[in-house]
């Protein structure tokens, strides 16, 4: 059984760091949106496919994403956007395929529902969430805030979109950690332990 973790997170809560750690101590491949971006690449897509990353979606019907494929737009935005998720969830699927993976983003535990992954959450409270994008980005708070808020409910819009769920809800994942807790080191170990409790982290 190949050791599948996706981690879905909240912007500043460092999920992505979280990832990466997890990822290192397991010695496992990691993926981030970089890194399947340049799969699909290297699967034959345009790279212009990623220039608009996870755009607001507002006024096209996802049933077109599972008929055509195509939708009717001025510019033809949105019909990149389609073409987009369609590459990355055949991307994913075959990182899945592949072997061992720390999967970040991009709506894998939807796309890999049917396989035996962890899939968990990472969130924290938004002053501590804040104060590591000032730190870490060199924002003021109101800064900070701003582009916190943004993230999210441009994550929260790609991700209900696309899989019909709901963003952040626990009832949607395995495990979900306030990264504030414990720190990105101790909330990566505290995963790995559930996930081998769990049986579903094969090492």
């Amino acid at each position: 059984m190949h050791t599948i973790i996706n981690v879905g997170r909240s912007f500043g809560s460092g999920g992505g760091f979280v990832g990466q750690a997890i990822a290192k101590k397991l010695d496992i491949p990691f993926y981030d949106n970089e890194l399947i971006s340049q799969a699909c690449e290297e699967n034959g897509y345009s790279k212009d496919l990623f220039a608009g990353g996870e755009k607001k979606r507002s006024i096209f019907s996802a049933s077109s994403f599972f008929t055509s494929g195509r939708i009717s737009s001025l510019d033809g935005s949105y019909v990149n956007d389609d073409i987009l998720f369609k590459a990355q969830s055949e991307v994913i699927r075959a990182i899945a395929e592949k072997g061992d993976a720390v999967i970040i983003g991009r709506c894998a535990d939807y796309i890999l529902r049917d396989l035996p992954c962890l899939n968990v959450f990472i969130c924290g409270p938004e002053e501590y969430r804040i104060k590591r994008l000032m730190e870490n980005e060199g924002l003021t708070a109101d800064e900070a805030e701003k582009l916190m808020r943004r993230k999210d409910r441009t994550r929260e819009t790609y991700y209900n979109y696309y899989t019909f769920g709901a963003w952040g809800q626990a009832a949607n994942y395995d495990l979900c950690m306030d990264s504030s807790v414990l720190g990105i080191e101790g909330t990566a170990d505290f995963i790995i332990d559930f996930g081998r409790r769990a049986g579903k982290i094969g090492r």
